[in-house]
């Protein structure tokens, strides 16, 4: 999913799904997770600044890899530079499909819009904003175990503040600085049967919303399951969530799983 606006990061020319961490997109980083466990085949759901990601993967093999670029040969025939790519790839290769779902398109209609290229099989569905440590095989294990139709990944977030805890006449008893909420979140990395994706197509509508609509259906109908991350796990959808992410890099890559 990456066809947001991404408006609470304020007005930035550069797509929030592309801002760079550690010399790569944010998007890079959560293709990477996938790809460690094998997942290689992408389909990205665009929207805003759409361009922008088509011609990042348009020009990713000149701005991944070392290129040689061969100029004014006469030897090439039609006058055209020869370029030759060398080097390491960084991941195995990948399969990226980009489908333009629209600008102001719900989640859930975005992935109608999807339907042919994801066929008839179990698929994952991620924000192109968040990154983990979350092992996906231990995920497929839970969903398969299950054997509802979906499965999303549920996160614990730090409270911003203290705990304090006193007693009836002010004696501090307990104090816990910044200790996990109580609830968990969900933070993406869902697993969905096709049963999930007809259910989307069925209803039709643009305004068809994954989490206020879709999600809700499944937890009434008993369909769908937590699968609790306990680990690392931080999305972006500020400048300062930018710069945490950034930071983490930098200190000591906490999502990197390959």
């Amino acid at each position: 999913m990456c066809g947001g606006q991404g408006t609470r990061m304020g007005n930035t020319l550069t797509k929030k799904e592309l801002v760079d961490i550690g010399g790569r997109p944010l998007l890079w980083h959560v293709m990477r997770i996938f790809s460690a466990y094998g997942h290689n085949r992408f389909i990205l759901a665009l929207g805003h600044q759409a361009d922008q990601v088509r011609r990042y993967f348009l020009e990713y093999e000149a701005m991944t890899r070392d290129v040689t670029i061969q100029l004014a040969d006469p030897s090439s025939g039609n006058g055209h530079p020869q370029v030759t790519f060398s080097g390491e790839y960084e991941h195995p290769p990948w399969e990226v499909t980009m489908v333009d779902t629209g600008l102001d398109t719900e989640r859930a209609a975005r992935l109608a819009k999807l339907a042919y290229y994801l066929g008839n099989g179990r698929f994952f569905v991620a924000y192109g904003e968040a990154v983990a440590n979350i092992d996906l095989d231990a995920l497929v294990r839970f969903h398969e175990q299950h054997g509802q139709v979906a499965t999303i990944t549920g996160i614990r977030f730090p409270s911003p503040y203290g705990k304090v805890e006193a007693d009836a006449q002010g004696y501090i008893t307990e104090f816990v600085e910044k200790p996990p909420l109580p609830y968990w979140v969900n933070g993406g990395f869902m697993l969905f049967e096709t049963a999930v994706l007809d259910r989307i197509r069925a209803e039709n509508r643009e305004n068809l919303d994954l989490e206020r609509d879709i999600l809700p259906q499944l937890a009434q109908q008993q369909q769908l399951m937590l699968y609790q991350h306990t680990g690392y796990w931080q999305s972006m959808k500020t400048l300062k969530d930018a710069l945490t992410l950034k930071d983490a890099w930098q200190e000591n890559q906490p999502w990197k799983v390959w």
